[in-house]
């Protein structure tokens, strides 16, 4: 190994220029043991990351890279090639000027590039693989050369042997070049036969293969280190604060290896790799911590983008290096640097007191905001708070210093705050149509449920649910095949033909709608009575339906044969799918009916059917890796039509403002957005009341909202219930939650008991429990809401949409 000679490294002119320009103050702070540049949200992070790596390249034409896969780097990748296609633009020109590069354009050809991961087995055909990524994005994507690329290609990895096949007693048969099915027939990999005797002769197959794969990681991580290891290391940061997928509580000096993931890892992996299901056969191959940090040179950038990371990015800033904060290893590097979202740099102490120093003046949701988080960090009533608290907490006694207020009444004012938020949040509007919008099946239930419940039991309003995209994604081949084995069953029984008799499937005539409201009766009726019999006709009915349309497959005649050999064709599709394929558009329709279905039949709990339920199918959803921007004739016109059929008071919006994922969220929120700016200005009205919901993605905290709604034990059942018996693609999701094993009710359970546990350390356990409201005393769960005027959620999402707009 060649030992190096520390040299203080060069200041980036990047980080200088990102600095120097950020309205968040992202200088270096004491308190921070890696450099932190923080910027306004997830298109920008990728513009910063892209000027940062081409600065490199630059100074390192034939240096070794290695830059991650899956949704972190859209930005990053979209921003590296316009800059190259513009670089003799004017405005290029003037950007490349302003962030410090030299006049000659970045050549990517000579750099060699290092695969950071890949799942193990998986086809590198596949295009959910991580080679795939790499080969189509960066060597074809940047112009690389493939020869100088280092690839993790698991359909050699450890084969190259030869392998017996064998006859139907077991006996050897002749050899034949050995495959990823040979030794995997099932994708499960058994890490245990690394220290285990092998029982059968598969199994000392697979030993001999998992010994080789080993030898091939050491001769891989070789291969790094004989180039002087990685020059420029890109990647995000994992929900348990892994790195590449080093794992909490890895070895910080850990090398190139087959590893195993945790349950949080699994999960966030799920969308990479089409389900957890898929996920947990499989294994990684990642490099390691010490392979990252081996050239003490590196330039290693982590980006994090949303409040969601907030976290798990302050305990690896902050923490000292510990295995239980894998990036807390980058520590060692002086050119490390964590490029962060205002949203995910939110937890960072110094970086707090910098940005409030910032501020002309302190006003009362900053006062909120620290006190709020004073109560829970030392776990007292705000009116329990003392001198000896604010102490403890420097943000908080800086806030309290400029507001120039003591104590005891800006607690008092706070308890009021929260008190009126509260009361908001019992109370029900009468006589007022809401139009909810939400960007998948179930956003609106997991967000703000309570609040729906209590107000579609006021007669004389009027309620329109409408999701914007088909949802097609989060149903499985497993579940397809489970609904087609139902319409068997329905088909071969005498109702089936009954129902052919009056043309109960078709698309047309007088019935039409009533015959697919009969579909969710017919399900719930089911569910009521504990029939599972009766559900799954409820369920056999519309999936027949849907099949008839889409296909074309009429049964009016009361024939199932062409809906049978469609069935049996169906079938065998998803069999053979592998986990994450691209569907075909027929099969995307047909997944994303499924759902919609499942939608309607989580209104029919609470008596809300057709017309009253929308299926937009906003054309920005795709399968793709990096799915297209919204367009104004595509996915704007559909809501605005709606806004001018319905003409609502109240419209619901899901609010992820930094667009820090999923990526569906703030998509959505840019199309209704639109919709509603172009509604307002043409009916002049100006009082429609927006309300800004989070669910089990992204959180709110107190002092970010207007309503804090209280949740009993009552209506936490409910969503349970209407949950698991009504969205079945999902009781089982196959793209759950990293905080919890478990559906997304359950997590939505969490959010909402863990924020009335915020607010009642904050008021008294006694403020709830001897209330008069039985209401206020059955409260176990909190939801929180943002009220707004239309004005107000556009001043929140325009800079978003000119950002996204510029690349």
């Amino acid at each position: 190994m060649n030992k190096r000679k520390f040299e203080e490294p060069k200041t980036s002119s990047v980080e200088s220029h990102l600095v120097s320009c950020s309205p968040f103050q992202p200088q270096y702070e004491p308190e921070e043991k890696i450099r932190t540049v923080v910027v306004e949200n997830f298109p920008m992070l990728g513009k910063a990351a892209a000027w940062r790596f081409l600065e490199w390249v630059q100074e390192n034409p034939k240096g070794v890279c290695s830059l991650p896969t899956g949704k972190t780097p859209e930005y990053f990748i979209k921003w590296v090639q316009r800059i190259l296609q513009g670089w003799q633009t004017p405005e290029i020109k003037e950007e490349a000027k302003k962030f410090g590069l030299a006049d000659a354009k970045p050549e990517l050809d000579q750099l060699t590039f290092v695969q950071i991961d890949e799942f193990y087995p998986i086809s590198p055909q596949q295009h959910n693989s991580f080679h795939y990524y790499v080969s189509e994005y960066y060597i074809k994507g940047f112009g690389l050369d493939p020869s100088k690329a280092l690839l993790m290609d698991c359909s050699k990895i450890g084969l190259d042997l030869t392998a017996p096949s064998f006859g139907p007693t077991g006996e050897p048969q002749d050899h034949h070049q050995m495959s990823m099915e040979d030794v995997w027939p099932d994708g499960h990999v058994d890490l245990t036969l690394r220290t285990r005797d092998p029982q059968t002769r598969l199994e000392r197959l697979q030993q001999r293969v998992l010994r080789q794969v080993d030898q091939w990681c050491a001769d891989y991580e070789g291969k790094i280190r004989a180039l002087g290891g990685i020059g420029f290391f890109m990647g995000g940061i994992g929900p348990d604060g892994h790195v590449a997928f080093n794992c909490q509580g890895c070895d910080h000096f850990s090398t190139t290896r087959m590893d195993q993931l945790n349950y949080a890892s699994q999960a966030a992996a799920a969308g990479d790799l089409g389900g957890i299901e898929a996920v947990r056969k499989r294994k990684v191959i990642t490099i390691g911590l010490g392979t990252v940090t081996f050239n003490p040179d590196c330039v290693a950038l982590i980006c994090a983008a949303g409040e969601a990371k907030a976290q798990v990015v302050q305990r690896a800033v902050e923490e000292a290096p510990h295995v239980n904060f894998p990036a807390t290893a980058l520590h060692k590097l002086p050119r490390a640097t964590f490029f962060l979202t205002a949203g995910a740099a939110k937890l960072l102490s110094r970086r707090q007191l910098a940005i409030l120093a910032t501020r002309e003046k302190v006003d009362d949701e900053l006062v909120e905001r620290a006190l709020v988080s004073l109560c829970c960090k030392r776990r007292k009533r705000l009116l329990d708070l003392t001198e000896e608290d604010l102490q403890s907490c420097p943000f908080a006694q800086e806030v309290l210093r400029r507001c120039g207020r003591p104590l005891s009444l800006c607690a008092t004012q706070v308890r009021e705050t929260l008190i009126r938020k509260i009361e908001r949040g019992c109370q029900v509007r009468e006589n007022a149509k809401f139009l909810h919008t939400e960007p998948h099946h179930d956003d609106i239930m997991l967000g703000y449920l309570p609040s729906v419940l209590r107000h579609t039991r006021v007669s004389s309003n009027q309620h329109h649910f409408v999701c914007a995209t088909s949802g097609f994604n989060s149903v499985s081949n497993k579940h397809m095949l489970m609904l087609l084995e139902r319409v068997e069953r329905f088909v071969a029984s005498p109702t089936f033909q009954r129902l052919c008799k009056v043309d109960y499937f078709s698309s047309n005539g007088p019935s039409a709608i009533d015959f697919r409201r009969r579909d969710v009766w017919k399900f719930l009726d089911g569910i009521a009575a504990a029939d599972h019999e009766l559900r799954d006709e409820g369920a056999a009915r519309r999936l027949v339906y849907n099949l008839c349309v889409i296909f074309g497959d009429s049964v009016a005649d009361g024939d199932s044969s062409k809906l049978l050999t469609r069935v049996k064709g169906l079938k065998d599709y998803f069999a053979k799918q592998y986990a994450g394929q691209k569907d075909e558009k027929d099969i995307q329709t047909l997944k994303g009916s499924c759902r919609e279905f499942e939608a309607e039949c989580v209104w029919g709990y609470i008596g809300w059917q057709l017309p009253n339920i929308s299926h937009l199918r906003l054309g920005f959803y795709t399968a793709d890796i990096f799915a297209p921007e919204p367009t104004q004739q595509r996915d704007v016109l559909p809501v605005l039509r709606l806004l001018q059929e319905l003409q609502p008071d109240v419209v619901t919006v899901a609010l992820d403002p930094e667009a820090s994922g999923p990526d569906t969220h703030y998509k959505v929120l840019q199309a209704v957005t639109a919709a509603l700016q172009q509604y307002s200005d043409e009916t002049k009205k100006k009082d429609i009341t927006v309300w800004g919901y989070r669910n089990v993605w992204f959180r709110f905290e107190p002092h970010e909202v207007s309503t804090i709604i209280p949740v009993s034990l009552q209506t936490i059942s409910t969503l349970n219930h209407m949950f698991l018996n009504s969205f079945e693609s999902q009781r089982n999701a196959e793209f759950p939650a990293y905080e919890i094993e478990g559906p997304f009710c359950a997590m939505s359970q969490r959010v909402q008991v863990q924020q009335y546990d915020m607010i009642e350390t904050c008021l008294g356990y006694e403020w709830f429990h001897k209330h008069d409201s039985p209401l206020i005393r059955a409260t176990r769960g909190l939801v929180f809401l943002r009220e707004m005027t239309v004005q107000q959620l556009l001043a929140e999402s325009r800079a978003l949409r000119q950002q996204t707009e510029n690349i």
